[in-house]
Parts: C-alpha cells; structure tokens; sequence
C-alpha cells in the first residue's frame, strides 16, 4: 500500500468512483461465460446490447 499511497489517498477522498463502470464491464463478462462455446459474436452481441 505505501507504493500505491497517493492512489489510496485519492480513492478515499474523491468524490467520483468508477464502480458503474465496474458493474458493466462485470455484467459483460458474466454474459461471456454464459455464451463460452454456444454460439460467435453477433449472439454475444446482442445479448451484451439487449441488457444495456
């Protein structure tokens, strides 16, 4: 933690996160899983513009 103090720091005392971002990109990966080995791209990327 002492090497990564000012990210700690700003973490803590910023007002902003990025946990939307995270909540998406964690919804997309949980859709991948789902789709490994069933079908290409375009299912995935319907599915992924489906539950936006």
């Amino acid at each position: 933690m002492e090497r990564d103090l000012d990210a700690v720091i700003a973490g803590l005392s910023q007002p902003w996160n990025s946990g939307v971002v995270e909540g998406h990109v964690n919804r997309i990966k949980m859709l991948k899983r789902q789709m490994f080995g069933r079908a290409g791209f375009e299912l995935l990327r319907k599915r992924v513009l489906l539950y936006s």
